[in-house]
């Protein structure tokens, strides 16, 4: 194979490689280093002994991306308050023209899938990714982790099980997303408390990301009045030089929160039954610096 059409093949699965990294290892530069490793694996390969390129690359992106979920653990026992995934700009392309496809794609790439994600296994975490994101047959995923299929349907199993009992319920419709961001931006930004609390849940949690490095509460806040009183706080000292952009991050809309043209916070919403169930708010500068200013 000539080293232009490899190239060609790379790039045209690199969209579902950083897809797969990045839903093992909910941090964007991870995936980016993970999927670039698995670059040069390729370029070094001989290419003849590789008769379906698209499983080849996978299973090496995958094999890679649980080398480093162990490095990746360790980091985190030091990580001080909650910890969210670093927020990861989604635009699915070609790679999912079927609508139902999307909807299942922006399912398993969300903030609130991906905590349940990372108390799952390396191993568990790799068939839940690749099976329920991304349809690969059983024998296919067997193939790729060197296990057994009858060894692969039970991880699936296991990691269904726990996904189920530990993901909050919550509805993934953009548009009813969307409206409900714009109303808690107005009601917040506003000063408006009873407004808030129409948009929010009695039992609604509030997860604040800041790894130490801004300020964020360092536990996770519960109950309506406790975390609508806690956004108009924040709302009346400000921002400086603040402006607001919406955009879509792991697969749904959110709302980034602009210091001058530097990231400063970006909050995404869980919604169920009209009303906002989870607010995550991201403010640790490291998983801010890839987001569009």
């Amino acid at each position: 194979m000539p080293a232009d059409t490899a190239t060609d093949v790379f790039e045209e699965q690199r969209p579902l490689l950083m897809g797969v990294a990045y839903r093992m290892l909910g941090r964007v530069a991870d995936a980016e280093d993970v999927v670039q490793d698995a670059w040069l694996r390729w370029s070094g390969v001989d290419r003849s002994t590789v008769r379906e390129p698209r499983p080849y690359l996978v299973r090496v992106t995958t094999r890679l991306a649980i080398d480093r979920l162990a490095r990746i653990k360790s980091r985190n026992e030091a990580y001080v308050g909650p910890w969210l995934p670093e927020p990861w700009v989604t635009d699915f392309g070609d790679t999912a023209p079927d609508g139902a496809e999307r909807a299942v794609l922006a399912d398993t790439v969300s903030l609130a899938v991906l905590v349940v994600l990372e108390s799952l296994s390396p191993l568990e975490r790799a068939v839940f990714v690749l099976r329920e994101a991304f349809g690969f047959p059983f024998a296919d995923i067997a193939a790729m982790l060197d296990r057994s299929e009858t060894a692969v349907r039970q991880l699936a199993g296991r990691a269904r099980r726990h996904a189920a009992e530990r993901r909050p319920r919550y509805e993934v419709d953009p548009a009813l997303r969307r409206e409900l961001t714009e109303r808690f931006l107005a009601a917040a930004s506003g000063g408006d408390l009873d407004a808030l609390l129409e948009l929010l849940a009695p039992d609604v949690r509030l997860v604040g990301d800041s790894g130490g490095k801004a300020k964020a509460p360092l536990r996770v806040l519960e109950g309506a009045d406790s975390v609508g009183r806690f956004l108009l706080g924040v709302a009346r000292k400000g921002v400086e030089d603040a402006s607001y952009r919406f955009l879509e991050l792991n697969g749904g809309p959110a709302l980034l929160v602009l210091s001058g043209d530097r990231p400063d916070c970006v909050f995404q919403l869980d919604v169920a039954d009209g009303r906002i169930q989870a607010v995550y708010a991201v403010r640790n500068p490291d998983k801010l610096r890839a987001l569009p200013a």
